[in-house]
């Protein structure tokens, strides 16, 4: 397979939309979009304010929105605020990060944004809401031991 010259979008371009492309970009400048490249390296002075997505990404300027990448790596210039999915990570001393990370086997497939999880009111059928997993079990009723059995038994004064 022939391997083909990456598209470099230079500093002075500000672009608004979405880049859509299989192969390698170099992005210098500003993008007001979402980004979507099989290979994607965003430079020192690049700003992109939107979704990121590719095989693999290096980031070295500001990225204000998610990352999905199954190989992301964070340099020391990196500025990254929004959530982060990825398959490997690497972050250089120095980088900022402010948002949520968390590992996938398939980032780029692992919750898009073109796929939404099915609800009862998608399939039709009617559902029962289930307890917050984080509400407090009721309080003990008075008298009551909030214990229960977990206490250990009290010894008896039998003279043994």
């Amino acid at each position: 397979m022939k391997s083909k010259a990456p598209s470099i979008l230079s500093g002075d371009l500000v672009l608004t939309g979405t880049i859509v492309s299989d192969g390698e970009i170099q992005l210098d400048g500003t993008v007001e979009g979402d980004v979507r490249a099989g290979s994607l390296i965003i430079g020192e002075d690049a700003t992109v304010s939107g979704e990121v997505q590719a095989e693999t990404v290096v980031i070295r300027g500001r990225v204000s929105g998610s990352v999905r990448a199954r190989q992301v790596q964070l340099a020391s210039t990196a500025r990254i605020e929004g959530d982060i999915v990825h398959a490997a990570l690497s972050v250089e001393s120095g980088a900022f990060f402010d948002g949520h990370c968390r590992h996938s086997s398939d980032p780029l497939k692992d919750g898009g944004s073109s796929s939404k999880p099915a609800t009862a009111k998608d399939n039709g059928s009617k559902s029962e809401p289930s307890a917050k997993a984080d509400s407090k079990p009721p309080a003990p009723s008075k008298g009551q031991d909030p214990l229960g059995s977990l206490e250990p038994p009290v010894a008896s004064k039998s003279g043994f």
